[in-house]
């Protein structure tokens, strides 16, 4: 039992890859201005959301241990008539590298903002500077150091917000009750697809596919890569809701823009330690973030146009570079318009939806995965998986488009 508990340990990667990706400065102000604005009630969503990740994540994995393909390959074979293809491959390839290329200012700068309380630099001189580390490390890096480096941050992350959580106390039987009765407050609505949608990314599809690759060679390797999937994304789950818990019990009622808004209240816990404590967890979900942009933005074109070579591939990191290009060059500018991400935004609402049906219908098809195709229980639990997100890619779509005109 004990050397088996090691094996599932060294498994650990693609998973906890896909987890420092979502776990960034977007989730972070999510999770505190949820437990702000209203208390535990919304910690369901944070549960369906890690539960939904799991169903489809799996999927990825399953597939792309039987094919030994990537997402995008399958994709291309999904469809046979040329013209349907091309414009689903490339409404997807586009619209995921917009989508990243959108929000990679935005990562960058919310990396800042815990570097800059420690370094007591402005953000514009701290966001490039961090940019300029991210194309080091995705040039001259392969898959092996940046799964080390995304394990290192969840680490960090983990300590932070899971240890704040319990030095708060807060009230576990309303945590409980959050967690497992779902409701929706008045204007919550859209608070409850933040919280899903920054959990759920499109982009993670495609980065998990390749890292799969990377890390297990063999169908033979399913048992692991599922361990690895489960363990991580309920990690990254439980460091959410850390967050989410700590808000509601610290600053329910609060405005709030930033989760250092926490480190006032924990002084008389903490001390002076507090604003750093928070400035560290921080800057550590802004960094996995920003190094994930860039990643699945390289990761999807890549296995949609079927380069071969995975994440040591000239081409990779051609791609990995000109996005964080583009972030270090408009996190110097300050350049972060309104419009430029909600037009991101109504394009995730869009392509989520989109990849998830198609996903569905490929792990359904026995001429591609055998034995290994979706049960009946697998295809009940990831049709209501995949009809969910298709309502809440919908509404977002809808909100963002009427903010647009």
């Amino acid at each position: 039992m004990l050397s088996k508990g090691i094996q599932i340990l060294k498994a650990l990667g693609p998973g906890m890859i896909i987890t420092a990706s979502f776990i960034g400065p977007g989730t972070v102000t999510t999770m505190t201005q949820s437990g702000a604005g209203f208390g535990y009630s919304l910690l369901w969503a944070v549960v369906f959301s890690v539960i939904a990740t799991i169903v489809v994540q799996e999927m990825i994995i399953r597939l792309s241990l039987v094919t030994r393909e990537g997402l995008g390959e399958a994709i291309q074979s999904l469809l046979q008539h040329k013209v349907g293809k091309f414009i689903l491959v490339w409404f997807i390839l586009i619209v995921v590298t917009l989508g990243c290329a959108a929000y990679i200012s935005g990562d960058l700068i919310g990396t800042s903002l815990g570097a800059a309380y420690l370094l007591h630099l402005p953000k514009h001189v701290v966001a490039p500077i961090i940019g300029i580390i991210i194309l080091l490390i995705g040039v001259l890096g392969n898959y092996d150091f940046l799964e080390k480096v995304m394990i290192v941050l969840m680490v960090i992350m983990g300590l932070i917000f899971i240890t704040t959580m319990i030095l708060v106390q807060p009230d576990v039987g309303a945590v409980f009750k959050g967690a497992l009765i779902p409701t929706v407050p008045n204007g919550s609505m859209l608070t409850v697809i933040a919280l899903i949608g920054t959990t759920v990314v499109p982009y993670n599809f495609f980065i998990h596919s390749t890292a799969v690759h990377e890390r297990f060679h063999s169908i033979k390797a399913l048992r692991f890569a599922r361990w690895d999937t489960v363990l991580s994304i309920t990690i990254g789950g439980i460091i959410s809701a850390a967050i989410l818990i700590s808000a509601a019990t610290l600053i329910r009622g609060e405005e709030v823009s930033s989760v250092i808004q926490l480190a006032r209240p924990l002084e008389p816990i903490l001390g002076q330690a507090a604003p750093y404590a928070m400035s560290i967890g921080l800057f550590a979900a802004g960094l996995s973030s920003a190094l994930a942009s860039p990643t699945g933005a390289a990761a999807t074109i890549s296995s949609l146009l079927g380069w071969k070579g995975g994440m040591s591939s000239k081409k990779y990191k051609t791609v990995f570079a000109c996005i964080i290009i583009v972030g270090i060059i408009s996190s110097a500018l300050g350049f972060e318009p309104l419009q430029v991400v909600l037009v991101a935004q109504a394009l995730n609402g869009m392509i989520l939806p989109i990849v998830a049906i198609v996903i569905f219908i490929i792990v359904n098809r026995r001429g591609l995965l055998g034995d290994y195709i979706n049960n009946w229980k697998w295809n009940v639990i990831g049709g209501l998986v995949v009809a969910v997100i298709t309502f809440l890619g919908g509404y977002s779509l809808v909100d963002a488009a009427s903010q647009l005109f």
